[in-house]
């Protein structure tokens, strides 16, 4: 195991993501495009490298883009926005008797008001473009729809017969997903604000009086742990993006199948 370029008695597994030396967690300062060593992080104009440039957060863009287009394009429809949001949303109902399975996907990209909307994508952008470097374009997407759907499994599994929408299972996922990431490297999430952005959005999704989907809140958050918990250990057994890839498709898969099973019970136990 290679050991630390200042720290010579402290093994790693973290290497600067712009020079490439190992360092330790007491040398690790977290940046937007990874971690850096001492002599990197003073640098007033980051290097960019071909690894780095590779890893900008375009998917958080463009999701954001889309699930942004969507909003103001159903709101602009006129009469057909309330279809477009029928059509489109999570419902037991429609997954189940309906075979309307593209709805765990397009309800997580669509938004009840603006509010809803501009919460979710401040805290996805934040989200993007601290992990989406670290882990690269491919790698991000895969655990965002893993989230994605597990957060639509969430919700199905604890209300059904509930009208959901919002990108917030797949953010809750992105949240875990930068905790664990974050303890793997060395750095504390309580203190790099992650923490603490978990614990508050979890008091609001049990707070009474809002209308939020705890099943898809916490349906996600146990998804982007799963998919991080995995990409890490996968990542440090061998390099490549095939295996962390497989893990994510497995989690979705599986919240898949869950998703389609549970609509079905709902449906069966009230009679619809």
């Amino acid at each position: 195991m290679a050991v630390c370029y200042r720290h010579p008695n402290r093994e790693t597994r973290v290497s600067c993501s712009n020079c490439g030396n190992p360092i330790c967690p007491d040398c690790m300062t977290a940046t937007p495009v990874g971690m850096r060593c001492p002599d990197c992080s003073r640098q007033k104009t980051p290097v960019r490298t071909l690894r780095n440039i590779h890893a900008q957060p375009t998917v958080t863009y463009v999701l954001i883009a889309i699930n942004v287009l969507l909003y103001f394009g159903t709101m602009l429809s006129g009469g057909r926005g309330g279809e477009v949001y029928d059509d489109f949303a999570l419902w037991g109902p429609a997954v189940d008797v309906g075979h309307d399975y593209w709805r765990l996907v397009t309800s997580g990209f669509m938004h009840a008001n603006l509010i809803h909307l501009g919460l979710n994508m401040y805290i996805l952008y934040w989200l993007g473009t601290m992990l989406e470097p670290a882990l690269g374009n491919v790698r991000f997407l895969a655990l965002y729809f893993a989230a994605l759907l597990s957060g639509s499994f969430g919700a199905l599994l604890l209300s059904a017969d509930s009208v959901t929408v919002g990108a917030s299972g797949a953010v809750f996922g992105l949240m875990a997903a930068a905790f664990i990431m974050q303890r793997a490297r060395g750095v504390d999430p309580m203190r790099s604000g992650i923490g603490p952005l978990i614990l508050l959005n979890l008091a609001i999704t049990f707070f009474p009086g809002f209308n939020i989907s705890i099943g898809g809140h916490l349906g996600g958050l146990v998804g982007g742990a799963l998919c991080a918990f995995a990409i890490e250990q996968l990542s440090r057994q061998r390099r490549g993006n095939l295996l962390p890839l497989l893990a994510c498709a497995a989690v979705g898969l599986i919240a898949i199948v869950g998703a389609v099973a549970v609509a079905g019970n709902a449906n069966a136990q009230f009679g619809l």
